[in-house]
């Protein structure tokens, strides 16, 4: 450790610990070692956010450096610099005597430069006979010098930050641009879906966007967008391929129908002869319950229901179905309280809300009464499975995320 290195400033500038850090930071640097100013400056430059300075003290510190006479920094060849307030005032610009004093001072907080005052405060230099200069009083260099790996280091970190975030900002303008066409073609055409309650969960993701918002923040909103994005073209896609079997419909429907029926009788007969073989035109609405969401968006909103299926898969709104039952029986959802929300809600939408409900066994106190209440406002027109299944979607997502960091 070189003690002679170590100094402190003249008049009321105090010497804190900090300081004194630095210093001794400077006296341990390598022997023989160098770097380019100019580099190493541009490296201050890019980090000026993480070390806390403006830019004005860094067209100070530019100034200082014009002082120094090699473009490499070196201990051999000195590395104070000694000019007056007076010639520093004209390289930075004309900056004011006041302001100048004020930029230095965030130079040496920022830990850039260090004072080597002199007796009196006045900034000089002692030279030899032969002219070499033998001491100095003025600002060091020194710590430019030494923290040169740490400076590139932040100026990297700051460049990396900053094309993260313009990468996102893409990210999330295509995916907003995608979400909005989307939505007003589905509109336009007349495809079948809640769009209304999409369109207001989109508006609600883009009132979340701050007025300046960091990385962590847009790729989070990002994933909620593109969770959407994709929400939205699955159903659309399954309402292409419908369309290919429009002359099919009456038969597909009956066969839906009859497949409902068996399903619910058969498990229902198993687990509890509970229900009676009804028709499941008596479960349905008058008006024929529409699958306002697709069967994949159901999976990927709610994965825990395919357990209960046969054989742990579902491929088809039957095997959804036959699972709600069996989970129905399982959450000590009375079958009556089922039967209800087949009525009201339709019983494809039913068995997505057994879905739900499963999902959120472990937030909900009573499944029954659960589905009671979610039956009842259906009823008068005030429920929607949208959100829900929104929600869990976005939770899906969070959770793989989490899982894969």
């Amino acid at each position: 450790m070189q003690i002679q290195s170590v100094t402190t400033s003249v008049g009321r500038r105090p010497m804190t610990l900090a300081l004194l850090k630095r210093q001794l930071d400077t006296a341990d640097m390598k022997a023989g070692k160098t770097a380019d100013k100019w580099k190493v400056f541009r490296d201050a430059c890019e980090a000026r956010a993480i070390l806390g300075i403006q830019d004005r003290a860094l067209a100070v510190l530019d100034a200082l450096l014009t002082f120094y006479p090699d473009n490499e920094l070196s201990h051999e060849r000195g590395l104070v610099v000694f000019p007056s307030n007076a010639q520093l005032s004209v390289r930075a610009h004309g900056i004011t005597g006041t302001t100048l004093r004020r930029h230095l001072a965030a130079l040496v907080e920022a830990g850039l430069i260090i004072r080597k005052d002199s007796p009196n405060g006045k900034r000089y230099a002692r030279r030899g006979r032969s002219g070499e200069l033998e001491q100095a009083f003025g600002f060091s260099l020194a710590p430019m010098l030494a923290r040169a790996e740490e400076l590139a280091a932040m100026a990297q970190h700051v460049a990396a930050e900053r094309k993260n975030l313009r990468i996102a900002k893409e990210a999330l303008s295509v995916c907003r641009r995608d979400i909005r066409k989307l939505i007003a073609a589905a509109m336009n055409e007349g495809a079948s879906g809640n769009w209304g309650t999409i369109e207001e969960h989109f508006h609600a993701l883009l009132a979340r966007i701050p007025r300046s918002p960091t990385t962590s923040q847009l790729v989070d909103l990002l994933q909620e967008m593109e969770a959407l994005r994709e929400s939205i073209i699955n159903a659309l896609e399954m309402q292409i391929k419908s369309e290919k079997i429009d002359t099919d419909d009456v038969r597909f429907d009956r066969h839906i129908q009859n497949s409902y029926t068996d399903s619910i009788n058969e498990l229902e007969r198993r687990s509890e002869n509970a229900l009676d073989a009804r028709p499941i035109e008596n479960l349905r609405p008058k008006s024929a319950a529409i699958r306002t969401f697709p069967l994949i968006m159901v999976l990927q909103a709610c994965p825990d229901i395919a357990d209960y299926a046969p054989g742990g898969t579902i491929t088809d709104w039957r095997d959804l179905m036959s699972a709600a039952v069996v989970v129905r029986s399982m959450l000590g959802v009375t079958p009556s309280a089922f039967e209800d929300a087949c009525h009201v809600m339709g019983a494809e939408n039913a068995a997505v809300a057994m879905a739900c409900i499963l999902e959120r066994a472990g937030h909900i106190t009573s499944a029954g009464g659960y589905l009671r209440d979610l039956t009842a406002k259906a009823r008068r027109g005030e429920f929607s499975l949208g959100p829900m299944l929104m929600a869990l979607m976005r939770a899906q997502r969070i959770k793989t995320t989490r899982a894969a960091s």
